[in-house]
C-alpha cells in the first residue's frame, strides 16, 4: 500500500512539475513576442511617421496608420494571453498555498504531541526502564532502534517544518510579484487599447477622405502599379542577362546553362545548397527596419476593387541606412535603373539576391561578398521622407518571397 501512494505521489510530483515548466516556458514566449511587437511598433513610429515629408499623401497615411493598427493589435492579444496565463499561474499558487497550509498545520499538531510525549517519557530513568523491563537481549536492542528512530523522526518533522514555512514564504512572494505583473499588463493594455481607439478614429476619417474621391486614388494605385510592373521587367531582363553572361564566361557550360538557368560549378553548387539549407535563417537586408509591403498579390483595405502586386518585400528604414549581403555570394551586376535608383545582384549558386533603391553602392561585379557585407546605402524618397529597400530572392528566374527565407520577417 506504501508503495504504491508513493508511486502516486511520484506521478503526481512529475505531472505538476511539467504543467510549471511548460507555463512557464509559454510565459516565456508570450513576453518574448511582447517585446518584439513594442520594438516593430517603435520602429514603425520611428521610420513611418517621424519622418520630415514634403508632402502629404492620403494613401500614404492610410497605408501607414493600418499597420500601427494591426501591430497594436497584435500586443493587446498577446498581452490579453500574458494576463491569462498569470490568472491562471495565481490561482494554481492559491491552491498550493491553501495545501500548504493545511499540511503545516498538520505537521505542527504531530510535532506538539510528539513533543508532549516525548517529554512525559523524557527522564533517563523511564528509558532505562523501558529497556531494562525487555524480554530478552534482541527486544532490548529493538526498544534501541525505536527510540533511536523516533527521535530521528522528531528531528524530520521539525526540519519539515522549517522547509514548508519557507516554501509557503516563497509562494506568498511568488503571488503578490504575478499579481504585480499582472495589473502591470491590465495598465499597459489599456493604455494601448486607448491608443488604438484614436489611431482608427483618425483612420476612419482619412478613409473618409479616401471615399469622397475613391477613383482618383485608386487610379493613383494603379499608376504606380504599372511603374513597379514596368521596373520588375527592367530587373527580371537584367537577372536573365546576368545568368547568360555568367554561363558563357562559367566552365562548367557544358550542364546546360541558359539565359534562364545557371551552369553551376561544384563550388558554386555547394554554395546554393548551404544557402538552401539557411531558410528562415537568412539575416536582413538592413539592421533596423520594418516591412511596409509585402511578397504577392495583396487588395487595398480600404479600396478593395485595387490590387497590387509587389515582386519582392519594401523595408523602411534609417535614413543613410547600409544596404548588406544577406548571404555569401558573388556580385553578379550593379545597374542603374532607368527612371529609378540603383540595384546590386548577388549570386548565391543557383539563388539571386537583388537589393533595389540604393542611392550608392560599395560593390563592383565579380566581387566576392560575405554576409552581412555592406553593398551600398539606400536611398531616400524626397517626396515621402521615407528610406526604402526593396529586396528581392530568385531561384535562377523564379521569384521567391523573401519572407520564407528572412528570418522573423
Amino acid at each position: 500500500m506504501t508503495l504504491r501512494l508513493l508511486c502516486i505521489g511520484l506521478v503526481t510530483f512529475l505531472l505538476s512539475s511539467n504543467a510549471v515548466w511548460a507555463q512557464k516556458d509559454e510565459r516565456t514566449v508570450l513576453e518574448q513576442k511582447r517585446r518584439e511587437i513594442l520594438q516593430e511598433i517603435k520602429q514603425i513610429n520611428s521610420l513611418l511617421f517621424d519622418t520630415q515629408k514634403k508632402e502629404r499623401s492620403v494613401l500614404s497615411e492610410v497605408e501607414d496608420i493600418d499597420k500601427r493598427i494591426r501591430a497594436q493589435e497584435n500586443l493587446i492579444r498577446i498581452t490579453n494571453r500574458q494576463a491569462n496565463l498569470l490568472t491562471r499561474e495565481i490561482n494554481v499558487n492559491l491552491k498550493k498555498i491553501e495545501q500548504l497550509r493545511e499540511e503545516l498545520a498538520q505537521i505542527k499538531e504531530d510535532y506538539a504531541q510528539m513533543v508532549v510525549k516525548s517529554y512525559k517519557s523524557k527522564s533517563r530513568k523511564s528509558r532505562i526502564m523501558f529497556l531494562l523491563s525487555s524480554q530478552d537481549f534482541l527486544q532490548a536492542y529493538k526498544r534501541v532502534q525505536y527510540m533511536n528512530q523516533y527521535a530521528k523522526y522528531r528531528k524530520e518533522q521539525g526540519e519539515s517544518i522549517q522547509r514548508k514555512t519557507v516554501e509557503l514564504q516563497e509562494l506568498n512572494k511568488s503571488l503578490l510579484e504575478q499579481q504585480k505583473e499582472k495589473q502591470a499588463l491590465i495598465a499597459e493594455n489599456k493604455k494601448t487599447k486607448e491608443a488604438l481607439r484614436k489611431e482608427k478614429q483618425q483612420q476612419e476619417a482619412l478613409v473618409a477622405e479616401l471615399k469622397k474621391d475613391e477613383s482618383k486614388f485608386a487610379s493613383q494605385i494603379r499608376s504606380k502599379q504599372r511603374e513597379a510592373d514596368e521596373i520588375d521587367k527592367q530587373i527580371d531582363a537584367l537577372i536573365r542577362a546576368a545568368i547568360a553572361k555568367s554561363n558563357s564566361n562559367s566552365r562548367a557550360n557544358t550542364t546546360g546553362g541558359s539565359s534562364t538557368t545557371f551552369a553551376l560549378t561544384a563550388e558554386a553548387k555547394a554554395l546554393g545548397n548551404s544557402f538552401t539549407s539557411n531558410k528562415g535563417k537568412l539575416p536582413w537586408p538592413v539592421t533596423n527596419g520594418v516591412v511596409v509591403k509585402r511578397f504577392g498579390k495583396q487588395r487595398h483595405p480600404q479600396l478593395p476593387n485595387v490590387e497590387t502586386f509587389c515582386s519582392g518585400v519594401e523595408i523602411a528604414t534609417t535614413n543613410n541606412a547600409e544596404a548588406r549581403s544577406i548571404f555569401d555570394g558573388v556580385v553578379l551586376d550593379v545597374k542603374q535603373i532607368k527612371g529609378a535608383n540603383k540595384l546590386v545582384q548577388i549570386q548565391h549558386g543557383s539563388y539571386i539576391s537583388v537589393y533595389f533603391n540604393l542611392g550608392s553602392v560599395t560593390v563592383s561585379p565579380g566581387q566576392k561578398v560575405t554576409t552581412k557585407q555592406q553593398v551600398g546605402t539606400v536611398a531616400k524618397n524626397p517626396a515621402s521622407g521615407k528610406t526604402i529597400i526593396k529586396l528581392m530572392i530568385y531561384k535562377n528566374t523564379t521569384k521567391l518571397n523573401p519572407a520564407d527565407w528572412i528570418f522573423k520577417m
